[in-house]
Formats: structure tokens, C-alpha cells, sequence
């Protein structure tokens, strides 16, 4: 019988993505989110790629009388990827009670549970944000350098989660933790049958692009161009959602056929830094799409520059983030007429 993986934050952008990679590679999945951030459409998504619906509870992780629920009813979790917490810098820190509240009861509520299990194996959604501004000529950042003051409140929650991990990590003996330290994941399943679906206004950049290009806005924002960086906007580590999915499906194959450590740390990113100028260029280039575009200023967290040194997920876990940025902005625009009917 197949391993089942709990997945938090299910309908989510990264989560939705990886329940695709984890059931192609042959794992039972159920998962759990409340909508809070997603929609319920999400799951015809995944049905449509895969061919089958998942088992699915709708529950509040942050609230342990519905999350406890999810474990009676799937007694047999062997592991869990937790996706379910906020995840927008800038709101983050007009938001920070709520940030805090939700990210860090949910993945509390979660140990708390996995614990109980058997096999005890989680793997954590974190974020390059742990590191802070990257001392100059500290990039690219490896999984050894020192984590930082966090610049916002989004920033500093996963650092308290990590924390946590690891506190938890030495307490129960039966529990393992790979904590997955993202870059700036981008574009869709070419399938374009699920992608990253933004509520209001986008936090991310790619949905902002994607929604100006399609008429929905007038025209784009690029959040400061006196930077020091040779453009003068900020430079970032994008990574195709779909190689970052496959990340965690490798993550768990560790933890659950090898003789791995109890606490992991991996980078997951393409090791390349790309500027937001150049990404919107790369994406009028590639879709001949005319994309209005306009300098406003700075926004409070953001980091200068940051990008991946990926050697270690590229050669412990057997995983790279090798799609080319073309394809990849190619797959957000064709979801983006999809969901638009363009």
C-alpha cells in the first residue's frame, strides 16, 4: 500500500502543485485547507490533471478541534508538508498579530499531532527571507550562512518556525524535519488547469504581470529602480513551481526510504539571479504582449538581492530547478488567459 502525505494549504499555489507531484510519483495524498486564501475550484484542477479527486478535508489548521479530525479520519499519515500559513511580505507587516497567529498555531497544531504518529516526518514550507539582506558578497546565499533580523513580520514568523522545528526536533525522537527554504516560485502546470490565483490585488509579481497584460490593470508597478544592482530594481531567485513541487516529493522520499538526519535544511531555488526588469522584458519578449509599466517606490521589507546556492538540494536530493525562464512565463500567461478566457 502507497504511503499517504498530508498536505496543508492544499489549494494553495505551491500546494496544489506539489499534491499533482506526489500522487505522478505514486504517494496517497489527503489534504486540508479552509479557502481562506484559495478556492474550492482548485480540486477540479487537480482532479482534471490527475484523473481522480484527492481525499480532501476542509479544516482551519490553526484550530485544533477541526485539524485534530483530519488524524481520526487518517490514521495511516506517514508524512506531512505544511503549505498553510500567510505568505504576502508587504501585507505582512501592516498584519503582523494575524501573520503570527496563523503561522505559527497552525504548524504548532500540526507537530503536535504528527508526534503522535508513528512515522513522524514533516516538511516545511520556509522561505529565503530567513536570511535577511545578504551581506555583500555573501550570494550566492548557501544553506550555511546566518539567518538575519527579519524585514518583515512574513519573514520573521518563519524564522520562529524553524525554531520551533528544531526545538521539537530534539524533544521527540520519532519526529524528522526538512525545513525548505524557497526563493520566488513562478509560472503554472502546463496544463494551465491550476496556477497562482491571487486574491484582490497580487502580492507576487508574475500574477501582477500576468493580470496587466490581460487589461485587468492599467499598468504595472515595479517597486524601485535606484537600487544598487545594475538595472536599479531588486533581483531575485525565480523557480518554476512545478521543479519546486518536485522538491518536496524528493524530500519525502528521503525522510521515508533513507537513513536521512532528524533536522534538514535545503535551498531550493535555480541558483541564478534575475532582476524584475529583466523578467518583464523576458516576458514581453516571449509572449509579444505590450506590458505598460511604471517605477513607484520602494516597498517596505523588500530585499535588495538575493539568490540561491542550490548545490546541496541539487546533490543530496537528487533535485534541480532547470526550467528555462522563458517556458515558465510562458505557462503563467497561459493560465492567466485561461482562467480569463482570453
Amino acid at each position: 500500500m502507497a504511503d499517504r502525505v498530508l498536505v496543508t494549504g492544499a489549494t494553495g499555489y505551491i500546494g496544489s502543485h506539489t499534491i499533482v507531484e506526489l500522487v505522478n510519483a505514486g504517494y496517497e495524498v489527503v489534504g486540508v485547507d479552509d479557502f481562506s486564501n484559495s478556492s474550492r475550484d482548485v480540486l477540479d484542477g487537480i482532479a482534471g490533471i490527475i484523473g481522480r479527486k484527492i481525499p480532501f478535508v476542509e479544516a482551519d489548521c490553526s484550530d485544533m478541534a477541526q485539524f485534530s479530525k483530519v488524524f481520526e479520519s487518517y490514521p495511516d499519515i506517514r508524512a506531512a508538508i505544511h503549505f498553510a500559513a500567510y505568505k504576502a511580505v508587504g501585507e505582512s507587516v501592516g498584519k503582523p498579530v494575524e501573520y503570527f497567529k496563523n503561522n505559527l498555531s497552525s504548524l504548532l497544531n500540526l507537530v503536535d499531532l504528527m508526534r503522535r504518529q508513528p512515522s513522524a516526518n514533516i516538511v516545511f514550507s520556509s522561505s529565503c527571507t530567513v536570511y535577511g539582506e545578504p551581506d555583500e558578497g555573501a550570494l550566492p546565499i548557501s544553506e550555511t550562512a546566518r539567518t538575519k533580523e527579519a524585514t518583515s513580520p512574513y519573514g520573521r514568523s518563519k524564522q520562529i518556525c524553524e525554531d520551533m522545528l528544531k526545538d521539537c526536533g530534539r524533544a521527540y525522537e520519532n519526529l524528522k524535519i526538512t525545513a525548505l527554504r524557497y526563493f520566488n516560485p513562478i509560472g503554472a502546470h502546463p496544463s494551465a488547469k491550476i496556477g497562482e490565483l491571487p486574491r484582490g490585488v497580487p502580492q507576487n509579481l508574475v500574477p501582477f504581470v500576468t493580470q496587466t497584460a490581460a487589461g485587468l490593470r492599467k499598468e504595472l508597478s515595479i517597486f524601485g529602480n535606484d537600487y544598487d544592482t545594475p538595472d536599479g530594481t531588486c533581483i531575485r531567485d525565480y523557480i518554476y513551481v512545478c521543479d519546486l513541487a518536485k522538491a518536496h516529493v524528493a524530500a519525502v522520499n528521503r525522510m521515508l526510504t533513507q537513513d536521512s538526519e532528524r533536522y534538514e535544511i535545503f535551498n531550493l531555488g535555480t541558483g541564478n539571479g534575475v532582476s524584475v526588469l529583466e523578467l518583464v522584458n523576458t516576458f514581453i519578449k516571449v509572449t509579444g504582449v505590450a506590458l505598460p509599466y511604471r517605477f513607484a517606490p520602494r516597498r517596505a521589507g523588500d530585499i535588495v538581492k538575493v539568490w540561491a546556492d542550490a548545490t546541496k538540494a541539487n546533490t543530496v536530493l537528487g533535485w534541480k530547478a532547470d526550467t528555462p525562464l522563458d517556458e515558465v512565463l510562458l505557462s503563467a500567461w497561459n493560465w492567466e488567459k485561461k482562467i480569463r478566457n482570453l
